[in-house]
């Protein structure tokens, strides 16, 4: 893959606003989390319908403990993560300190299903 550079704010709007096709967003997509930069990648790949990626991106949420990312990715796929994954990720986020984190997402356990 041919290194993408990350657009600034500003034109990185203009990205989101004029569209993309699908290769294209993809890329972008995969450059920001080079950088490390998930969240902003989330945009780029429902753009580009790459639903393994905010699958995975789901996924590394769990991992992390991080309801924010959870949040995010699930709401580019329209998918309500079960009250099981928000359990699971509850857990991660008490073993990563993550408090905050922990409490949104027992909060959400208690909400679905």
């Amino acid at each position: 893959m041919a290194t993408t550079k990350l657009p600034d704010p500003l034109a990185r709007r203009h990205l989101m606003e004029g569209g993309l096709d699908p290769k294209r967003a993809r890329d972008y997509g995969e450059a920001y989390l080079a950088a490390g930069r998930e969240v902003e990648a989330i945009d780029f790949f429902a753009m580009a319908e790459a639903t393994d990626a905010l699958i995975e991106l789901q996924a590394t949420a769990v991992e992390r403990g991080d309801a924010f990312l959870m949040r995010a990715a699930s709401g580019a796929l329209g998918d309500d993560p079960s009250s099981e994954t928000w359990s699971r990720l509850a857990e991660a986020a008490v073993a990563a300190g993550r408090e905050q984190d922990a409490e949104t997402a027992h909060r959400m356990a208690t909400v679905v299903d």
